[in-house]
């Protein structure tokens, strides 16, 4: 049942950024001038091109239980939360074919604080029956991406991505002092990722919100059998939902 919930409240915090994502969707579509004239036609001739990106994420972590879980007498159960962050970045796209591209976009991450919510049976004094672990996060990513274009219509385009990533966590605590309210977190993680967007082809810039989703597959937990908030967790793997504006040149 624990899992369930914890399940059930990462889908549900999808629904932020797919509600920013679709209203922004919505007012380009709404805003955007029905000009006759294609603009910059020849903007897939390019070799290549840059711009910036604006994102908001939605992460969380993914846990296993450690198989000494039911063994525990003090933690009765574990649950995940998600919470929002920002990031800005660069974005540089080379031009493969009029269908394909690649794409990288390294980006600073800041906020997204992961935590867990724990229920207790023995509380310490300084302890209440729930306790709640933020494990806070600032990640420099480097994704790189293969995008895939439809056709043109118009000012319009559709477009799919997929692509890898790597996330350095800047605030990473694994070095830190045993102490016993902590769950230890590794610097480094490798992830997979995949989205759509849209292209709206401006006189002089190219706007693009896309939405993506994105899944760690290291096990980012440092995990220490002296921690009573750790010793019960085995594998933990990151979970993201990315919204992103992109202006491109």
């Amino acid at each position: 049942m624990t899992d369930l919930r914890g399940l059930s409240g990462y889908i549900f915090s999808f629904w932020k950024p797919i509600v920013f994502f679709l209203i922004c969707c919505i007012s380009a579509v709404s805003a955007f001038p029905q000009w006759k004239e294609e603009n910059r036609p020849n903007h897939d001739n390019l070799p290549y091109y840059f711009g910036m990106s604006l994102s908001y994420n939605t992460s969380t972590l993914h846990p296993s239980k450690h198989p000494t879980f039911l063994q525990n007498d003090s933690v009765l159960a574990v649950e995940p939360g998600s919470s929002g962050g920002i990031s800005l970045g660069l974005v540089g796209t080379l031009q493969l074919s009029p269908r394909f591209s690649l794409r990288a976009n390294p980006q600073l991450i800041i906020g997204g604080a992961k935590y867990f919510t724990y229920s207790l049976k023995y509380p310490t004094r300084d302890e209440s029956f729930i306790e709640k672990k933020t494990l806070p996060s600032t990640i420099v990513s480097f994704p790189f991406q293969v995008k895939f274009n439809s056709d043109r219509i118009g000012n319009f385009r559709t477009f799919m991505l997929a692509g890898v990533k790597y996330d350095m966590d800047l605030a990473s605590n694994s070095q830190a002092r045993n102490a016993e309210d902590l769950v230890k977190l590794s610097k480094s993680d490798f992830g997979i990722e995949a989205g759509i967007g849209f292209n709206f082809f401006f006189r002089f810039v190219t706007f693009s919100p896309e939405i993506k989703i994105s899944n760690g597959l290291s096990n980012i937990h440092s995990r220490d059998a002296n921690l009573k908030y750790s010793n019960v967790l085995d594998k933990l793997q990151s979970r993201m939902i990315v919204f992103s504006i992109i202006l491109e040149d």
